[in-house]
C-alpha cells in the first residue's frame, strides 16, 4: 500500500486488501520501530546460538540467560525460551546415572571390619574409600577417593577416564606416600571389582593394611 500511494486510494487499497485504513496508518507511524525489533532479536538469536553451541547443546533457558547476564546481555528466561523455541533449540537430555559399583563378581571379598564405628581416635587408624564420577564436557571422568575417618580430609585420590583396578590402586598409592606407609590401617570400601582385584589386594598385603569391605546396600 505505501509503494502505490501515488496510484491508488488508500481507501479502495485498503478496500480491497481487506485491512483497515487505521491499521495501515499505525504501521506507518511505528514500521521503523517494528525493524529496530526485528534487529534486536536477530541479535539475541545470534547470542543465544552461539551460548547454546558452546554449552554443546546442553544448557537450557535458564543458564543461557545466567550466562548472557554476566556478558550484559539482560533478559528474562521468557524471552530466551522464546528465542530458542523460534531456533528450534532443544536440549540434550540429561545423562543418566553411572553406577561406579560392581559387586557381581567372583573375586575375593573381606569382612566387614569397620562394622559401622566411623569414629577414630588418631590419624591413620581407618580409612575410607569410594568410586565417584564426574561429567564434563569430554565425558565422564572416574575419581577415587580416600578419606581418613579421624579428621575427615581427603588424603589420597586418582582420576581416570576408565573405572579399572589403578584407578583405585593410584589413590592407595598416593595415600600411602603422603602418610608415611604406616600400617595395620583398616582400609575400608565396597564390594566393587576394582577394590577385589588383585592388583589393589596385593597392594594392601605389601604394605600391611587391613582390607575391609561393606556388603551392597548397607551404608
Amino acid at each position: 500500500m505505501l509503494e502505490h500511494l501515488m496510484q491508488f486510494s488508500i481507501s479502495r487499497m485498503a478496500k480491497v486488501l481487506r485491512v483497515s485504513r487505521s491499521g495501515f496508518y499505525y504501521w506507518v507511524e511505528n514500521r521503523h520501530k517494528a525493524i529496530q525489533r526485528q534487529t534486536e532479536r536477530q541479535k539475541l538469536d545470534t547470542k543465544v546460538k552461539e551460548a547454546f553451541d558452546v554449552s554443546k547443546e546442553r544448557d537450557g533457558s535458564r543458564r543461557i540467560q545466567k550466562e548472557l547476564a554476566e556478558s550484559g546481555d539482560n533478559h528474562n528466561v521468557k524471552t530466551i525460551a522464546a528465542s530458542m523455541k523460534r531456533q528450534d533449540l532443544v536440549t540434550k537430555a540429561a545423562r543418566k546415572f553411572k553406577c561406579t559399583t560392581d559387586s557381581k563378581h567372583k573375586m575375593p571379598v573381606t569382612p566387614n571390619l569397620l562394622a559401622q564405628d566411623f569414629n577414630a581416635t588418631a590419624p591413620n587408624q581407618k580409612w575410607a574409600g569410594d568410586i565417584t564420577y564426574i561429567a564434563t564436557s569430554e565425558g565422564w571422568l572416574y575419581l577415587a577417593v580416600i578419606m581418613d575417618l579421624y579428621s575427615r580430609p581427603v588424603i589420597g585420590w586418582s582420576m581416570d577416564t576408565r573405572m579399572t583396578a589403578s584407578l583405585v590402586c593410584d589413590a592407595l598409592s598416593m595415600t600411602l606416600f603422603r602418610r608415611g606407609f604406616p600400617e595395620h590401617v583398616i582400609t575400608h570400601s565396597d564390594r566393587g571389582s576394582q577394590y577385589c582385584s588383585k592388583d589393589y589386594r596385593d597392594l594392601i598385603s605389601v604394605y600391611n593394611l587391613k582390607q575391609s569391605m561393606i556388603r551392597k546396600g548397607n551404608c
